[in-house]
């Protein structure tokens, strides 16, 4: 089996998921996992599916053909290693909304080898304070020596810094792919 991540971007509009959906099913693939949204009028999803090695050529072909009708796919080919034991967490953070959250928390994750396996975001009208507030929810992928206490007081003082609210809790390994 061919082990494939794709993403897609397109004008929104009923029907794209039934028109990504029809190639990858004539082709005997697999949709194992998929996230997708709308997103400023574009309709956006990032997908994981599994096909027969004998198919792959023609799936890869009828997907990128998918482009004449306004949807652009990007397929890529995935390996699947075999992972090491791994600490997950979730962490999730709300304050008021200003340019940099994201890379600033991003990049403190980074030097401390920390991957962010899913993020989610959003920006909504702070009730009664008027401005804005951002929230974000994060599972975490960390190396098993890691020291929960540790990543959670640097979040702490970024969360200061950035004068935001930063949870960080133990969470369950997500779905694997």
């Amino acid at each position: 089996m061919a082990t494939f991540t794709l993403t897609c971007i397109g004008d929104d509009r009923p029907g794209l998921v039934s028109e990504l959906s029809e190639p990858i099913n004539a082709h005997g693939a697999s949709w194992a996992r998929s996230q997708m949204a709308r997103l400023g009028g574009k309709f956006a999803g990032i997908l994981l599916l599994e096909v027969p090695d004998d198919r792959a050529d023609a799936l890869v072909a009828d997907l990128a053909a998918l482009k004449d009708g306004g949807l652009l796919v990007t397929v890529e080919r995935s390996d699947n290693p075999v992972e090491a034991a791994s600490l997950w967490l979730q962490l999730e953070l709300l304050g008021a909304d200003r340019p940099g959250i994201v890379a600033e928390i991003s990049t403190a994750l980074a030097a401390h080898q920390v991957g962010i396996q899913e993020l989610s975001t959003d920006v909504r009208e702070a009730p009664m304070a008027g401005g804005h507030l951002f929230e974000a929810r994060a599972v975490l992928e960390a190396p098993p020596s890691t020291s929960t206490d540790d990543l959670r007081s640097m979040l702490e003082a970024i969360a200061d810094e950035l004068m935001v609210e930063i949870r960080l809790s133990d969470a369950e390994e997500p779905a694997s792919d």
